[in-house]
């Protein structure tokens, strides 16, 4: 069962933004640690699960399918940053 649109676009707005956020980064001197670094990345994707969760709409298993996505598509954004931090890290 496909998901409403509006909440397919929600997902998309999101993605983007996340995307803007990772994008902005910049490793600087001294670095912090992989773990400390996952840390903070969870805690970006909670944040922005929690912000949008205010404007998912439809039933509830509508909402908790569309937040479950969602989460799915930040953590999948997150992959190719933590994997250049790692680099960033093995450079210095």
């Amino acid at each position: 069962m496909a998901l409403l649109q509006a909440n397919q676009d929600l997902i998309s707005k999101g993605m983007k933004e996340f995307n803007v956020l990772l994008n902005q980064q910049v490793f600087t001197e001294p670095p912090i640690s992989e773990e400390a670094m996952v840390t903070m990345v969870n805690d970006w994707v909670n944040f922005y699960i929690n912000y949008y969760k205010q404007q998912v709409t439809g039933e509830q298993q509508e909402q908790d399918r569309t937040l479950q996505e969602f989460r799915q598509e930040l953590n999948n954004l997150s992959v190719p940053f933590l994997d250049k931090y790692r680099a960033f890290l093995k450079s210095q």
